[in-house]
């Protein structure tokens, strides 16, 4: 499932809500693949990195805000600071969000752009 990421050096962060299957799937077993991809207008263009993990859930509320205000400025673009009705809502939400840590246990990455157009 898609979800919005910023990264920790090779950990990535993301949020999402406590009570949600994903947290409960994690909370029996954490392990994960994690799969991010860049080129997809054209094949010879796509590149991408499969990340095996383990996940952890951390649920304190000063972190959650801390990682959504972070996805905010990543995902609004140029890395700007929200507005203060942004900032608010994002606290308001991290009430009910926990944080999902992301740290790969193995990387498999391909970049179709050194096929030369050969497929």
């Amino acid at each position: 499932m898609p979800l919005w990421y910023v990264r920790d050096g090779l950990t990535l962060l993301s949020w999402t809500f406590g009570k949600s299957q994903k947290v409960r799937n994690l909370e029996r077993d954490p392990r994960a693949t994690v799969q991010i991809e860049a080129g997809r207008d054209r094949y010879g263009e796509l590149r991408g990195a499969m990340l095996e993990c383990h996940a952890a859930i951390e649920r304190d509320p000063a972190r959650v805000t801390e990682v959504g205000l972070a996805l905010a400025r990543r995902y609004q673009g140029a890395g700007a600071e929200p507005p203060a009705e942004a900032r608010a809502a994002v606290a308001r939400q991290a009430a009910k969000r926990v944080v999902l840590r992301f740290t790969p246990t193995r990387i498999v990455s391909w970049d179709h752009r050194k096929l030369g157009g050969a497929y």
